[in-house]
């Protein structure tokens, strides 16, 4: 909303850097989810000491892996900018915001694996308090380091960048002194971070296909925002606010499917093969029917909704149909979130992350590439109803015929 009222310009050069830092925080992702789904586990068969043990040695490799990838976005962004297409006046505002978000990255790999340590074993109330309160002060911070007030200078898309990374950075701060006390129900302890290699390999084993998925989806969004950006800076522009949109969508599924990869970790763990596969039963049919409603609100109000974001005529109306397309298939992504989550609390991330890259990149860019030449924009638009709704029934396929309730721990 901020940086839409600096200038177009500006609101495009985020939409750019967002699939980049997307694409980097797989890493963060896929050893959140191994740090998750053996918690999950080890919880469900009762063996607290190795919940503590994997938190302990989850953060360590965390932290130590997202200063190595934020010192390699740091290096590559702005070549990245120039090779997904951004133009002359969007590039140097892409790259000033990029460079701050990978200087910090460091805080949100860590609060991303804090939660999901949290949430895999069963809490999930602390992490959301943290993380509203961390949305709360970068909302506060926006406005004030983007224009300027009292005696914080003006800074624009810097700005924004900085309330993000330091928002993020005390909410991993928060989180790490809670786990600390031991007061959730998982511990870490700093004797237990010595670096563990056998262990870190099996938090690899479950964690790389869970990156891979991840990367392979952010790749596809980052094709898809080149494929977007041979049109013009408006276009882009619509684009990404009608895409802010629909990721509230994907991450409120992908809030409801931690919850499905969580009871399932703990139903696999305890050796309940049965209730595992009713919680994704039941998680699927929920998540369609919740997020199907939400997909009827962006339906009926897409240019009001876009016009929150920017008063620019041809980015509300672009947007707005962006939003009416995709709104037609929400309650698909929440199926699809449901079906990835059961995959990955089982262990079986890289059913997961095949299920994924299937989904956006062999069906959703070939669609989006073939009839954005014949049809413009649209062809980009009528991808992501068809490739949801395609993806859920092969998910679906795989939950019924496959063997993928089993343990991954001893």
């Amino acid at each position: 909303f901020w940086v839409g009222q600096l200038s177009t310009e500006a609101l495009a050069a985020i939409g750019f850097a967002f699939p980049l830092i997307f694409l980097f925080q797989s890493i963060g992702i896929g050893l959140a989810v191994a740090g998750s789904v053996l918690v999950a586990q080890y919880e469900g068969s009762g063996n607290k000491n190795m919940v503590d043990y994997t938190a302990s040695q989850t953060i360590m490799f965390g932290v130590l892996a997202s200063i190595s990838f934020g010192l390699l976005g740091y290096i590559s962004a702005e070549k990245l900018l120039t090779i997904y297409g951004a133009s002359e006046t969007v590039l140097p505002l892409g790259f000033s915001y990029l460079k701050i978000i990978f200087f910090g990255i460091w805080g949100m790999f860590g609060f991303l694996i804090v939660r999901s340590l949290m949430r895999g074993y069963g809490d999930s109330r602390t992490p959301m308090y943290i993380m509203t309160g961390s949305i709360i002060l970068n909302i506060v911070l926006d406005p004030i380091l983007i224009f300027g007030w009292g005696f914080f200078p003006s800074m624009g898309i810097e700005g924004a960048a900085i309330a993000t990374i330091f928002s993020r950075a005390l909410a991993f701060g928060m989180g790490l002194w809670m786990l600390n006390s031991g007061g959730n129900g998982v511990e870490i302890h700093l004797s237990d971070m010595t670096p563990d290699f056998g262990f870190w390999k099996k938090i690899l084993e479950v964690g790389i296909p869970a990156s891979i998925g991840t990367a392979g989806r952010a790749v596809s969004v980052n094709l898809l925002v080149a494929v977007v950006g041979m049109f013009s800076t408006k276009v882009v522009a619509g684009y990404q606010v009608g895409l802010r949109m629909i990721m509230l969508v994907l991450f409120s599924a992908m809030a409801f499917g931690r919850g499905v990869e969580t009871m399932t970790g703990q139903n696999i763990g305890a050796g309940n093969f049965e209730r595992a596969e009713k919680v994704v039963t039941v998680g699927a049919k929920h998540l369609f029917i919740i997020l199907s409603g939400l997909g009827v609100v962006f339906f009926f109000f897409p240019d009001f909704i876009v016009s929150i974001f920017t008063n620019d005529p041809l980015v509300i109306d672009y947007g707005g149909t962006f939003l009416r397309y995709a709104a037609l298939s929400a309650g698909f992504i929440g199926a699809m979130r449901a079906f990835l989550g059961g995959f990955r609390g089982a262990g079986r991330t890289l059913v997961a992350a095949l299920l994924g890259i299937l989904t956006v990149g062999v069906i959703r860019f070939p669609i989006a590439f073939i009839a954005s030449r014949f049809i413009g924009p649209v062809g980009v638009w009528l991808a992501f109803p068809i490739s949801n709704v395609s993806g859920v029934g092969i998910a679906y396929f795989w939950f019924k015929r496959s063997k993928w309730k089993q343990k991954i721990i001893e």
